[in-house]
């Protein structure tokens, strides 16, 4: 996302308050919406697997088991993560978006102010099953606390550490490492013979603040004050951030060209044997539709800066996952609550979360033996113990077009030998401060 990308959806979301009734009309079913086109339905897909065809392969047999079932027909469109926060800020203001979503269950607070979303109030919930088939932590992540929810979980995901068992075995490394100490040193090890040690996302924006936020968090820091206010510059939040990019910048375990991945291209690398580590959510389907046998790769979880992941500075993750959002303004509401039961029901999250290696939200799915593996073991932990939420606060989508912009100039910064240092990375965190909105 270029810098001119990210002034415009600061601007776009500037005035999404403004303009969000224009989204409204229609009869009044749960909040807004009609039945007007009450045989067909829009659906915008996040891109989940390791290309939008293998999304579609995936999504088109249920959409049309769907049809099977209902008569309604949907209308599939899987729009890349590079795009898709930039599509839905657009969709809110024009009112001319798709009658169900998907949305990373971090902006489901940014979302959620627009307005634009239906709200999952008692009796929405009561028509797809009720609140209390959803786990926890997953329902933690779906809007401000003390609103009804702008979505309800569809994926649950964590992040954990990839690691090439055969590249560790070549290096003299006997176990994944559990701390950053060990991590950077085994990285180097790692980082021979036109190989290296990890791959990141440089370019993608919400890459880099999943990751920002949980270095941030490991140095006791928080990127927003407990009333909601930006506090992007604390010594804390300083260090988290430039731990982060010094792995390229002072450790040398990260290629220089990982500064313009935006697409998944460091699970490539991952899975060709280019680099020996990941920090992926998820990542086992997406690692075996590109060719890697699960025999060849381990997975640990992410490291912390000492002792075991836990709660507090222990936290190795974001709660992660994709949430299911309705538009108020669809023309088929009906529907629409038909297909978000539909893609919630125990039968479908098993095969929706089988298919992308992630993990139901849905209780009655979750327990099934498919979840059980030594991966979903770590996922499944760490979201129970040592994974924190995104800022539930309506700013949330401006902080990571702002923030994450901000860690991917000091990426290039540091792909280019430019030094990065405390005073260049608070600097840019003073700048992403002040792009954000004014109260």
């Amino acid at each position: 996302m270029r810098t001119t990308r990210a002034a415009a959806i600061a601007a776009v979301t500037m005035s999404l308050v403004v303009t969000a009734s224009a989204c409204g009309g229609g009869s009044s079913t749960g909040g807004g919406g009609s039945n007007d086109s009450p045989k067909t339905l829009t659906y915008w897909a996040s891109n989940q697997g390791a290309s939008i065809e293998v999304d579609k392969k995936v999504l088109q047999p249920e959409l049309d088991k769907f049809e099977q079932q209902t008569g309604i027909e949907v209308k599939l469109e899987v729009v890349p993560w590079s795009d898709l926060l930039n599509r839905i800020l657009t969709a809110t203001t024009s009112g001319q978006g798709p009658d169900v979503l998907n949305i990373g269950n971090t902006w489901s607070a940014s979302l959620q102010a627009t307005g634009a979303l239906l709200p999952w109030d008692e009796k929405n919930l009561a028509a797809i099953g009720g609140k209390d088939r959803f786990v926890d932590s997953a329902l933690g992540s779906t809007g401000a606390e003390g609103q009804d929810p702008a979505a309800v979980p569809l994926y649950s995901m964590a992040y954990a550490l990839y690691y090439n068992k055969k590249m560790f075995a070549d290096a003299g490394i006997s176990k994944p490492p559990a701390t950053w100490e060990e991590f950077t040193t085994a990285g180097r090890k790692l980082s021979q013979g036109g190989k290296w040690g990890i791959g990141v996302e440089g370019s993608n924006p919400s890459e880099n603040i999943h990751h920002a936020v949980v270095f941030a968090k490991q140095h006791g820091a928080d990127f927003f004050t407990a009333d909601g206010k930006p506090d992007f510059t604390s010594d804390n939040a300083v260090a988290g951030v430039k731990q982060f990019v010094d792995l390229m910048a002072k450790d040398k375990i990260i290629a220089p060209g990982n500064a313009e991945y935006a697409q998944n291209q460091s699970v490539s690398d991952f899975a060709k044997g280019k680099t020996a580590m990941l920090l992926w959510q998820s990542a086992s389907a997406n690692l075996k539709s590109q060719g890697m046998s699960e025999d060849a790769y381990g997975v640990a979880p992410v490291p912390v800066r000492s002792g075991a992941p836990g709660p507090g500075t222990g936290v190795n993750s974001m709660v992660m996952g994709i949430n299911l959002a309705v538009f108020k303004n669809t023309d088929n509401i009906d529907g629409a609550t038909k297909f978000v039961k539909f893609m919630t029901s125990d039968e479908e999250q098993k095969i929706l979360n089988t298919a992308y290696s992630s993990i139901p939200p849905v209780k009655g799915a979750q327990s099934d033996a498919a979840f059980n593996t030594p991966a979903n073991a770590v996922l499944k932990d760490t979201l129970a113990k040592s994974a924190v939420a995104a800022p539930q606060v309506a700013d949330e989508s401006q902080f990571e077009t702002a923030v994450g912009t901000a860690i991917k100039e000091l990426w290039a910064d540091a792909a280019a030998g430019r030094p990065v240092t405390e005073t260049s990375v608070k600097a840019a965190l003073a700048k992403a401060q002040q792009q954000m909105p004014t109260k």
